[in-house]
Parts: structure tokens; C-alpha cells; sequence
């Protein structure tokens, strides 16, 4: 399976606004021209129409970024081994793959960022960043993956996926479902892996 599959004759170009990267307090707004792969194996994705993938010889790991509902949000604890989790399986794919924790002409920037927004309101939203608040709804779990160019910060590419659907501990009544969170990172590794392989690999 791929996450990505280059555009096809059933592609859709779109132009979407690309804000500041931070939170919704951000203000700057570009545009930026997307094909829309109606045919991916993931609910939605996007590349970038002049990206450029062969450029790239190294992989830019950011940390996960995690959004939980301010009132049903797991314990920090949790949320450290959920990025751990997802951290170990994504390397464990990536293993033939130069990762490195810095910046560079030649490096591609991945940042993974997982949204559990089924117990959240719409007061939980200004803590998303601002171009994600059309799929991060009150409701959704997402697990986002955005490829950048790290010297420039463009985006070339974003996937979303909610085909799995790991249970976290949201109160103390109850307890993470850490083997689902496993066969979740599990998944959406794989999926990444296999779009590196197709655009990535000499």
C-alpha cells in the first residue's frame, strides 16, 4: 500500500491556503497548488504539484506532535509512550534510511501529528494549528503525516488517516489499550514506508 501514488488522470488540482505553522494566532497565508489523489490508500492526501522528492537523501524527524481535548486528555505519561510507541515503529521501518535531528538541503522534513478530537469541543480548537482546523473537528481522531522541505519549511506533501482508531485513557476511569496503540503506529508506518520506497529510494 502506498500513502501516496503520484498524480493520476483522476487526480483533482486544488489550491490550498498554507498558514502559519504554528497556532492560530499565526496571521501569514500563502497558496499553494495540490494534487488531490482520490485513489490513496489514506482518506485524504495531497502533493505538492512542483514537488521534487529526488532531491532528497535524508530523512528530518520531528517529534510527534500530539492534540488531545483539554478535559479528556490523557496523563503525560501516556501521551510520552504513545510518542515513543509510534517513534520505535516508524524507525524500525525507516531503518535503511539515513535519519537525522537536523535540518538541510538534502534532508526531508517529516512531522507526524496525531489529533484525538472524540471527546472535544469546539472550544479545544485555537490549541490546533490553523490550516488543520477543517479536519481537526470535534469528533475526529487523525493521524496526520507532512512531508517539508527543511531548509525552506514548504510543504510537499500531507496524508490524514483514521482507518485505525486507538483507545487512550481519557479519565481515570479507564486505561490506555497500549497493544492498540502499537498495532496503529504499526499501520501507519508501514503505509509511510511504503510511499518513502516509491519516491525516496535510488
Amino acid at each position: 500500500m502506498n500513502l501516496f501514488h503520484r498524480p493520476t488522470s483522476k487526480s483533482v488540482l486544488i489550491a490550498l491556503p498554507i498558514v502559519g505553522m504554528l497556532t492560530a494566532a499565526c496571521t501569514t497565508t500563502t497558496t499553494q497548488s495540490f494534487n488531490v489523489n482520490k485513489n490513496a490508500q489514506v482518506e485524504a492526501s495531497y502533493i505538492a504539484v512542483d514537488a521534487d522528492f529526488s532531491q532528497y537523501d535524508r530523512i528530518f524527524a520531528r517529534d510527534m506532535g500530539i492534540f488531545f481535548p483539554s478535559d479528556a486528555a490523557p496523563s503525560a505519561q501516556d501521551q510520552q509512550r504513545t510518542r515513543q510507541i509510534f517513534r520505535d515503529a516508524f524507525l524500525g521501518e525507516l531503518g535503511d534510511y539515513t535519519i537525522v535531528r537536523e535540518s538541510g538541503p538534502t534532508a526531508l522534513e517529516v512531522q507526524a501529528t496525531l489529533i484525538d478530537y472524540r471527546n472535544a469541543t469546539g472550544a479545544d480548537l485555537p490549541n490546533v494549528r490553523r490550516e488543520l482546523e477543517d479536519i481537526a473537528k470535534p469528533g475526529a481522531l487523525l493521524f496526520l503525516m507532512e512531508l517539508k522541505d527543511s531548509a525552506s519549511g514548504k510543504i510537499l506533501a500531507r496524508a490524514a488517516d483514521s482507518a485505525s482508531a486507538p483507545a487512550f485513557a481519557t479519565s481515570s476511569d479507564s486505561v490506555t489499550d497500549w497493544a492498540s496503540v502499537e498495532s496503529s503506529a504499526a499501520r501507519w508506518a508501514t503505509l509511510f514506508r511504503s510511499f518513502l520506497d516509491e519516491n525516496l529510494s535510488n
